[in-house]
């Protein structure tokens, strides 16, 4: 992937534009959060502890699928496992982690995000909770798998989300899809003597089936 700068260069700005937009919408404080592309056998991440404001071109970090540095000198965010993990198990070409303030709230409260909105449908059906685990750990990983089992996006207890998908702006849109039921879940719970209606298994299935021939053909 060196004989192509170009394309590592294009890549990298995408991703250092994803990461900014985290913060811009509110998806996450500071550095926390991070966010990874693969390209091949090559998996572009932000770095650990590094504002996303001062990150530019001639910062570009990259390891291989088994964590080894590949690119760059400074060191890849801390939660390099859980990113590695999703690579090596899924169709997943972007990974974003944050730790979005109503999700967060909802992993704390539940197993399990009650399906309350058909966009659930998107993410492959009701959004599961990651128990708790160190953050960078590995068993936060093995317990991301866990959850993400059939899914695109899950919570993380105490922590926040992870979403994936088939570039940066899909696994984005499906964290802020997520962010976006949290609240929505939380909102209609908090008023009294009424309890939220769920959506069945089978209306989030045929959403999802529909969804999935959302959008424009090209």
């Amino acid at each position: 992937m060196k004989d192509h700068p170009d394309l590592l260069a294009d890549a990298w700005s995408e991703l250092v534009a994803t990461a900014r937009r985290t913060v811009t919408d509110g998806l996450v404080v500071g550095t926390s959060g991070n966010v990874s592309r693969r390209i091949k056998d090559l998996v572009l991440v932000t770095p650990s502890g590094v504002p996303y404001d001062r990150l530019g071109a001639g910062d570009l970090t990259a390891v291989d699928l088994d964590g080894r540095q590949i690119i760059g000198s400074l060191r890849p965010t801390s939660e390099l496992p859980l990113h590695l993990a999703v690579y090596r198990s899924t169709t997943a070409a972007a990974v974003v982690h944050t730790h979005a303030p109503y999700a967060t709230a909802v992993s704390t409260l539940v197993p399990e995000l009650p399906p309350v909105h058909y966009m659930a449908g998107a993410l492959g059906g009701p959004v599961r909770v990651a128990p708790y685990a160190l953050y960078g750990s590995d068993e936060l990983a093995a317990h991301l798998l866990d959850a993400l089992r059939d899914r695109t996006g899950a919570l993380l207890q105490n922590h926040g989300t992870v979403t994936y998908g088939d570039g940066l702006d899909q696994a984005l849109d499906r964290t802020a899809q997520l962010e976006w039921m949290c609240r929505v879940w939380l909102l209609a719970r908090s008023v009294p003597g009424h309890t939220p209606s769920l959506l069945s298994a089978e209306q989030l299935a045929a959403a999802g089936e529909r969804l999935r021939g959302y959008g424009q053909r090209r």
